[in-house]
C-alpha cells in the first residue's frame, strides 16, 4: 500500500444500529484490554444482559473485530469458547521523532511492533525535509511487509508540544520552522487513512501504560531526559493532555533564577537549559575548550563534536568535570521529579532517554534526589526506575493511539459499515 487506499481485507459490514453501539464498544473494550476472555466474563464484567453480549460478539466476529478460539477451561457447567481480538485485521503506520533520531515501525493492533527502523536525523532540518524521510521509511516498510498491508491510520509523535485536536507543533522549542505545520494533513494526504499526532512523551507513556510494566497501575509519570527533558503523565488509567494539550512540559520548569544560560524557549533558568543532553553537551564543550576536561579535550582535538553522550563517557573514564555535569544533571532532574511526586503521587515514575540510559550513577542520583525530597506518604510504594520498552515505548504508544481512537465509538460509527477505517476515510478525508 504506497500512498492509495487499501483494499486487503476490506468487505462491506454487517449494519449496526446507532443504539448498539454503546454497547458494541463495550464488549469490544472488554476483549481487548483482556477484562474478560469467554461471554459470561464479559457480560460479567460489563453488566450487560448475556443475550446482549451473544448478538454483540456475533456482530464484531461479522466486523473482523473479533474471532472465537477453543474453549475455556470449565469451572463448572458448559465451557464457553475463548474470545479474541483480531489484531491482525489491519496494521498502522507509527514514528516517533525525537530531536537527533527517527524512529518508525508498522504495528499490529494490539501495538506489537512487527518491522521498525531508527536513523540518525536532526529534526531542526524542518518538516518538509524530516517528513519526507519519514514518508520514505514507511513505505520501505510496507515493501518489506508484502505491500498488500491493511493500513488502518498512522499514528506520530512529535518533541515538542502539540494541538492534539489538529495534529499540530505549536511553538516547539527544539523544532524550527514546524510552527503550525500539519503533519496529520502530511500523512493523512499520503496515505489516504486517518492520522494522530501527539508529544512524543505521550506516546512513550501510553506505550508502557497500554503495553509495558504499568499495565496494571493507573497513576504513572513518563520522564524522559534526552536532548530536552518532557513528562507524560496518565491519571486515573487515562493519559492526561491538559487543557491545549502541553501538561507534562516540565523541560520548562524554573530550577535555578540566578543564571545567564538561556533556554531555547527564550527563558533563563529552565531545567532543560540546564540538565537536558544538549545541556551536558554545551557545558561539555566548554570544559574541553578551556581544557578543564582532559578526557573531552581529546575528543576535541580528533575532530569530535562533544555530545551528551561523549561526556556521559568522560564520566564513566573518572574525568571529574564530566562526573560533576552528570551529577548535576541528575540532581535537578531529581529535585524537579520530587516536585512531580509530591503534586501528583503517582504509583510509577518510568524515566527514559539517551541521558537517563547512559549510566547507573545517573539513575541512582536521580532516585536518591527524588526519595530524600519527596514526603513519605508520596514515596511509600512508589517504583522509579528506567523504562523496560525503551526505543519502543513511543512506536507502541502511538500504534495504541491510532487504534484507540479508531475504536471509540464516533470514529466506529464513521466507517464499521463501510469495512475499514480507509474506506471511511476515502468518503470523508
Amino acid at each position: 500500500m504506497t500512498g492509495e487506499a487499501p483494499t486487503a481485507g476490506q468487505r462491506r459490514a454487517p449494519r449496526v444500529q446507532a443504539e448498539h453501539l454503546e454497547s458494541l464498544v463495550t464488549v469490544l473494550s472488554a476483549v481487548r484490554s483482556g477484562q474478560a476472555r469467554t461471554r459470561p466474563q464479559v457480560a460479567h464484567s460489563s453488566g450487560l444482559g448475556r443475550n446482549v453480549v451473544a448478538q454483540r460478539v456475533l456482530q464484531l466476529v461479522e466486523l473482523g473485530l473479533l474471532e472465537q478460539g477453543s474453549k475455556a477451561p470449565s469451572t463448572g457447567g458448559r465451557s464457553a469458547r475463548e474470545l479474541r481480538f483480531k489484531a491482525d485485521a489491519g496494521h498502522v503506520l507509527v514514528a516517533d521523532l525525537g530531536a537527533t533520531s527517527i524512529g518508525v515501525g508498522l504495528a499490529d493492533l494490539a501495538g506489537r511492533v512487527l518491522l521498525q527502523d531508527r536513523q540518525d536525523a536532526a529534526i531542526n532540518d524542518g518538516p518538509e525535509e524530516i517528513l519526507r524521510r519519514v514518508d520514505q521509511l514507511f513505505r520501505e516498510l510496507l515493501v518489506k511487509h508484502g505491500g498488500q498491508t491493511d493500513l488502518w491510520g498512522v499514528g506520530v509523535g512529535l518533541p515538542g508540544p502539540v494541538e492534539f485536536r489538529t495534529g499540530r507543533p505549536v511553538a516547539p522549542p527544539i523544532m524550527p520552522g514546524w510552527d503550525g505545520f500539519d503533519v496529520r494533513g502530511y500523512f493523512e494526504h499520503r496515505f489516504n487513512v486517518p492520522a494522530w499526532v501527539d508529544n512524543d512523551v505521550n506516546l512513550m507513556a501510553l506505550g508502557e501504560l497500554r503495553g509495558g510494566m504499568a499495565r496494571s497501575e493507573g497513576d504513572l509519570v513518563y520522564v524522559k531526559v534526552g536532548t530536552g527533558i518532557g513528562a507524560g503523565l496518565v491519571s486515573g488509567g487515562r493519559l492526561h493532555r491538559g487543557a491545549e494539550g502541553c501538561a507534562g512540559d516540565i523541560g520548562h520548569m524554573a530550577v535555578v533564577q540566578d543564571t545567564l544560560e538561556v533556554c531555547r524557549c527564550g527563558r533563563v533558568g529552565c531545567l532543560e537549559a540546564l540538565a537536558g543532553g544538549a545541556a551536558l553537551a554545551r557545558d561539555g564543550a566548554a570544559a574541553a575548550a578551556s581544557g578543564r576536561s582532559p578526557f573531552l579535550r581529546q575528543l576535541a582535538q580528533e575532530g569530535h563534536e562533544i555530545s551528551s553522550a561523549d561526556v556521559a563517557r568522560a564520566a564513566q573514564h573518572g574525568d571529574p568535570v564530566a562526573v560533576d555535569l552528570m551529577s548535576r544533571s541528575a540532581t535537578l532532574v531529581g529535585e524537579a521529579l520530587a516536585s512531580i511526586v509530591n503534586f501528583f503521587n503517582p504509583a510509577v515514575v518510568l524515566l527514559g532517554g539517551a541521558v537517563v540510559r547512559s549510566g547507573d550513577s545517573y539513575l541512582a542520583t536521580v532516585r536518591q534526589v527524588v526519595f530524600k525530597r519527596s514526603l513519605p506518604l508520596s514515596t511509600r510504594s512508589l517504583r522509579l526506575t528506567l523504562s523496560p520498552l525503551g526505543e519502543q515505548a513511543g512506536l507502541k504508544g502511538a500504534a495504541f493511539l491510532v487504534v484507540d481512537e479508531l475504536l471509540e465509538r464516533e470514529q466506529l460509527e464513521s466507517w464499521i459499515a463501510l469495512g475499514s477505517p480507509a474506506a471511511a476515510y476515502g468518503r470523508t478525508g
